[in-house]
């Protein structure tokens, strides 16, 4: 099984870069999307529905921000919009689908763009590791796949010294990340790949993508009932439809 997040920056711009046509070549089961951008009212539904996808929304309430998406080949047993709590579920940032023996969630977790929203970010953090602790009690085999705007370590940034004051490699940030991943959670791409150099997003400024000065924040995390079926994970910096990459798990599933 294959599995893939993607924040495509806005779902009907990549759309019109080719987006469906990738999808339909790399052909994953499940493909978590992140930062939609729009309601699925305002999507060509129907090009998702023919390259043979069942397609899941959920969408902030201010127009053209936010928004989680779940494309899946089979149908899932259940969906989730949400997490019952108000202010995360207000920004479309969370939607689970469950299947027989394994859940997967579409995440986007807050950036810190400003002291406000750092303040914000730091709340759902704390509150999203709650909410998802206990889920995982009820659902032992789960999969976070997403947007989690954090780099984990050094070597998953181009530069750790100048942006260690920056939201996003803030040591409070990454402590939270080993906190969360804890006992319970493995980053299926360093449970497979230790290279440096390996990033899943680049600013839009100053050449960063042609000349790698990236960072790698987005990831599919695997509960550690499901390590032992973790047969690969690898970025795809050859999609081009966004300012991230995606990011890939195979699993024995």
């Amino acid at each position: 099984m294959k599995i893939i997040s993607y924040n495509v920056n806005g779902i009907r711009a990549a759309i019109k870069k080719g987006l469906l046509d990738w999808l339909k070549s790399e052909n994953p089961d499940i493909i978590c999307i992140q930062e939609t951008k729009a309601n699925q009212d305002q999507v060509e539904t129907n090009l998702i529905e023919e390259v043979g996808y069942n397609h899941f929304w959920y969408s902030a309430e201010k127009k053209g921000y936010s928004g989680v998406a779940i494309l899946s080949k089979t149908k899932p047993l259940h969906i989730e919009y949400g997490t019952g709590i108000d202010y995360m579920d207000k920004e479309g940032r969370v939607i689970r689908a469950d299947f027989e023996n394994f859940s997967v969630i579409s995440l986007y977790l807050p950036s810190g763009t400003n002291i406000e929203r750092l303040g914000l970010k730091f709340k759902f953090m704390d509150d999203f590791k709650e909410y998802i602790y206990g889920l995982n009690k009820k659902i032992p085999n789960l999969i976070i796949s997403g947007d989690y705007n954090i780099c984990h370590k050094e070597i998953d940034i181009h530069d750790p010294v100048r942006n260690k004051t920056v939201s996003g490699f803030l040591p409070e940030e990454r402590d939270w990340l080993t906190s969360f991943m804890g006992e319970s959670f493995i980053d299926s791409f360093r449970f497979i790949d230790k290279s440096p150099h390996s990033y899943s997003w680049w600013s839009y400024r100053a050449g960063a993508r042609k000349n790698n000065k990236g960072w790698r924040i987005d990831y599919n995390m695997v509960s550690k009932s499901l390590g032992k079926n973790i047969k690969n994970a690898y970025l795809i910096p050859k999609a081009v439809h966004s300012d991230h990459c995606p990011v890939a798990l195979e699993l024995r599933i």
